[in-house]
């Protein structure tokens, strides 16, 4: 059995890439929190905030690591004028440079696997110009940069890096955008497929960038949008 690491499994699409992932790996999910749902999917857990805890919780790891996926996200979204520098940085730091301290303490084990995945998240406004996304949109084309760079780097070292961009899914994180019928209604007809992101769906694809069927694929970014990344609805 593989083992598979998944950061921010708390809730959303690491809560649902933690139930698609466990029946064939050893997964261990790490969070900020301990969740009732998380722990009912019987994984191991390590509690860990990654932007403000030392990664040197994650030495109870396993020697060899086969998966990586971090999905930590945020939705800051506000006019360019409201933001901070610090608002940035938040962004930044949670985005980047969490991930940034968990591929550094893990790459010894990765490498050990010798065929192994890392799967990092994105989001539609970094390829889409989309008003009052330029704090999250700015993180997280950083992200799509250095996962090009990364899957580069690692390809000697048979470690393939890949990124799912999404569009608005349900959710907790996005729950302020699609409290009410009228928000989901309008937030569904902005997507050329009229819907929703929905996390199992994405945890799909998760499953299928960590296994070996994708073993030929590295350095991509893989939108889940519903089409609004690329076309022009009618």
């Amino acid at each position: 059995m593989k083992n598979t690491v998944i950061i921010g499994a708390g809730n959303g699409i690491g809560l649902a890439s933690v139930r698609a992932l466990s029946p064939m790996h050893h997964v261990t999910a790490v969070t900020r929190r301990n969740s009732q749902k998380l722990n009912e999917t019987g994984v191991n857990i390590i509690l860990l905030d990654v932007v403000n805890d030392p990664p040197d919780i994650l030495e109870e790891l396993p020697d060899v690591i086969h998966g990586l996926v971090y999905c930590p996200g945020s939705i800051n979204l506000r006019p360019f004028s409201r933001l901070t520098d610090e608002d940035f940085l938040a962004d930044f730091r949670q985005n980047v440079l969490g991930a940034v301290g968990v591929i550094q303490k893990l790459l010894t084990r990765l490498k050990k696997a010798r065929g192994s995945s890392i799967v990092l998240f994105s989001t539609v406004a970094s390829g889409v110009g989309m008003p009052y996304h330029s704090s999250i949109a700015a993180s997280k084309s950083a992200v799509e940069g250095l996962a090009k760079s990364l899957a580069a780097e690692f390809a000697q070292s048979r470690i393939r890096v890949n990124v799912i961009a999404p569009s608005l899914s349900d959710t907790g994180l996005a729950e302020p955008l699609l409290n009410t019928p009228e928000k989901r209604e309008a937030s569904a007809k902005r997507h050329p497929l009229k819907g929703i992101g929905d996390p199992e769906k994405i945890a799909g694809l998760v499953k299928f960038l960590i296994e070996d069927q994708s073993d030929w694929i590295t350095g991509q970014v893989i939108g889940v949008d519903g089409g609004l990344g690329s076309l022009r609805g009618l």
